[in-house]
């Protein structure tokens, strides 16, 4: 067996192999065999008919069998031989099978990019000083005694003013005729929030509980939902109910209606604390990760293959998608095509995968590796995300075939934080940091 690799682009290869007529002989050989000892054809005695009438009748299954157990066999010791790796499915191109004759076939396929990362260990940094003040605390807390308000109608007949609950009914017409899809009834209406379209929203401000009125709303062409972008689109809603959000004081008996853990409303605001700078904790460590490995990527000019970028966005895609159906939506009802996500995702996608990239290419270069220690704390952590025991989720894992992609995850994970360590943060309030952000933003 012969191979050459040749170079299409950086990131796309072209692996040429050759394999000896003498094998391609061998193979058809045992084939032709085989067929001989299990069919029957008539005027024959099994097992032997003369191998011109075999091929008559199965020529084009053997050679088209035989052609696949060649590649099967020899692909992967011509990719070892080439010392490369091939990223997703490669695209055969392939000669006819010919007894006596070499047989030849190419894969095009997609290779990871080769670079070198330079100057990533002692990079200069800015990382947030965590700070809590008692005015977040009590933010939250406010944000939490609305989640458990109840919504109540309110009992006088008087005009909605923002910040009610509007409860409405209504249909969508362009010139004069309806659209299809652009109706609802009992709709719930936060007023002032802009859910839908800020001049609905404002239309309604005035208006009491069963008013009726028409709203003429120019859609901006970039509008999220494809049946009302750049329309002219004329309403007719109907008032059908006006609400306002009934708020719990804020009292130990609130506090513990919360749960047994909350004990008053002092106990509440201990853990609400302990809560924000959990969350500001993991906030500051990726957004550090984040900047740093922006900041090393800077200079670094390479390919980056399709088959990871398109990947990376269906991946993105699927989980919108999913995202939607947990809430009862989905991209149709929301008039957006898959196509249309995947351009808006496909940015992103590329940031990911270059990072990736760069930080599976740190990890060689420093000869960073997941260890079974490694992963077994990855199935832990898991657990405890997932409220399941460790073995259940390794089981998952193992019987998904996805135990790889979690080494891969794990592996990044642990060459950030590499990078992260070896770094030289410099410790700054938030606000300054913003500035600064906002700054490298603006020049970039």
């Amino acid at each position: 067996m012969k191979t050459t690799l040749e170079d299409i682009t950086p990131v796309k290869k072209r692996l040429r192999v050759e394999i000896d007529a003498e094998e391609v002989d061998k193979k058809l050989n045992q084939a032709y065999g085989d067929i001989r000892n299990k069919v029957r054809i008539p005027g024959f005695r099994p097992g032997k008919a003369p191998r011109k009438i075999l091929e008559s009748y199965y020529g084009n299954q053997v050679r088209e069998d035989v052609t696949k157990e060649l590649i099967t066999d020899s692909f992967p010791k011509a990719v070892d031989e080439a010392k490369t790796f091939p990223l997703g499915q490669p695209l055969l191109e392939k000669e006819t099978l010919k007894q006596g004759e070499n047989f030849v076939y190419s894969a095009i396929m997609e290779v990871r990019p080769q670079f070198e990362v330079k100057d990533y260990l002692g990079v200069e940094i800015e990382k947030e000083i965590l700070s809590v003040s008692d005015e977040d605390v009590q933010n939250r807390l406010e944000e939490i005694r609305k989640a458990n308000g109840k919504l109540a109608s309110v009992a006088e007949k008087r005009p909605i003013k923002e910040g009610d609950y509007a409860i409405v009914d209504y249909k969508g017409f362009e010139n004069s005729q309806p659209i299809e899809g652009i109706e609802s009834s009992n709709l719930l209406v936060k007023v002032g929030k802009n859910d839908f379209h800020a001049k609905f929203d404002e239309a309604l401000i005035g208006l009491a509980k069963e008013d009726e009125t028409e709203i003429d709303i120019d859609f901006e062409k970039d509008f999220y939902h494809s049946k009302l972008a750049g329309k002219q689109v004329h309403f007719k809603v109907k008032v059908v109910d006006v609400k306002e959000l009934a708020l719990p004081e804020l009292n130990d008996a609130f506090a513990s209606s919360l749960g047994s853990d909350f004990k008053d409303l002092e106990n509440l605001r201990y853990e609400i604390r302990k809560a924000i700078i959990s969350e500001n904790e993991k906030r500051i460590d990726g957004e550090l990760k984040q900047r740093l490995i922006e900041k090393i990527s800077k200079g670094l000019d390479f390919e980056l293959p399709a088959v990871l970028v398109e990947a990376e966005t269906d991946f993105s895609v699927n989980r919108f998608k999913n995202n939607l159906e947990r809430g009862g939506a989905s991209i149709e009802k929301m008039g957006i095509s898959e196509e249309g996500l995947k351009q808006e995702f496909r940015h992103l996608s590329e940031k990911r995968v270059r990072e990736m990239l760069i930080l599976e290419q740190i990890a060689q270069q420093d000869q960073i590796t997941v260890t079974q220690e490694d992963l077994d704390e990855g199935y832990r952590d898991l657990a405890l995300t997932m409220g399941q025991d460790t073995e259940t989720v390794k089981k998952f894992y193992e019987a998904q075939n996805q135990v790889e992609s979690l080494k891969e995850e794990l592996l990044k994970q642990k060459t950030l934080k590499y990078v992260v360590d070896h770094a030289n943060l410099l410790q700054v309030e938030r606000a300054a940091l913003v500035q600064s952000t906002d700054r490298e933003a603006g020049e970039g």
